[in-house]
């Protein structure tokens, strides 16, 4: 059933587009040499500040670097970023939210009181709050994600959670003597699992932005790194002279951005239940 709606997924435009971009992604990611014309970090001090021409498609920055290639050597720091950045939330907000929602009693309480506590603060702020205790890095940059953003996992799986436990099977379950794991974890969350996936995935073209945004403030990826926000904030005191030094890493975040948002919205379609 869910091949049928893949391929159907798949004739629509945005879903179509979404995998080519994330696609095409992955393999800059992973082959950045095969499509980079110069070395990212070799200076030319003849050529600094060139604007967009045939020998460098996107120009030189302030030390005569070929910003084509930093931009594509960023793809192999920015696009395991969205992984990275959201597995562990995921996993430990899933295994959290089920427990939770399946238990209920006292652990729902003092788990509504952290929900109330996270989300009363702006995410990035948040973030920053961790990072700055931890130091800056992209190590860090992960824990202090990882550290937020399970909260939002575990408070939609619970949801889901308990909304499941309505339907039959689970009561049948309990009838049938089965323990609470296998319960939880081969019968409620199966079926409950599919928004959360839906969410990571747009998740994913998030972190992106939030790794892109600590770069700039200096929290993320470190300079010389290539990574967009550092190449970004690199840029940004010559936005009028030199523009396309952060306008090019700006439409790859964008870019790749669009296509995890893309294929999140294919997949409610494809995961969505059919009345």
């Amino acid at each position: 059933m869910l091949t049928g709606r893949f391929k159907e997924a798949l004739k629509k435009p945005g879903f179509a587009v979404g995998l080519t971009i994330v696609g095409a992604s992955i393999i800059v990611a992973l082959f950045p040499f095969a499509f980079a014309g110069h070395d990212p970090t070799a200076m030319d001090y003849t050529a600094i500040n060139q604007p967009p021409s045939l020998e460098h498609p996107f120009g030189t920055d302030t030390l005569g670097r070929d910003v084509l290639s930093r931009v594509i050597w960023a793809y192999r720091v920015n696009i395991p970023m969205a992984f990275l950045a959201t597995v562990f939330a995921f996993v430990i907000g899933v295994i959290v939210g089920a427990l939770v929602g399946f238990h209920r009693g006292i652990a729902d309480a003092i788990f509504g009181r952290v929900v109330d506590a996270v989300i009363t603060f702006p995410f990035l702020v948040l973030v920053i709050a961790v990072v700055a205790v931890l130091g800056p890095g992209l190590v860090n940059m992960y824990v202090a994600i990882t550290v937020v953003g399970w909260v939002y996992y575990a408070r939609l799986t619970r949801a889901e959670i308990i909304g499941q436990m309505g339907n039959d099977y689970a009561s049948a379950g309990r009838v049938m003597g089965y323990s609470n794991s296998r319960i939880i974890f081969r019968h409620l969350l199966p079926n409950a699992i599919s928004p959360v996936i839906v969410y990571w995935m747009t998740d994913m073209a998030l972190a992106i932005l939030l790794g892109s945004s600590l770069g700039y403030l200096g929290l993320g990826a470190q300079p010389p790194q290539s990574e967009w926000g550092v190449l970004i904030a690199e840029g940004r005191n010559f936005v009028t002279t030199a523009w396309w030094l952060s306008l090019m890493p700006g439409i790859a975040i964008v870019l790749t951005g669009l296509g995890f948002s893309l294929i999140g919205d294919g997949l409610a379609d494809i995961l969505r239940p059919k009345g």
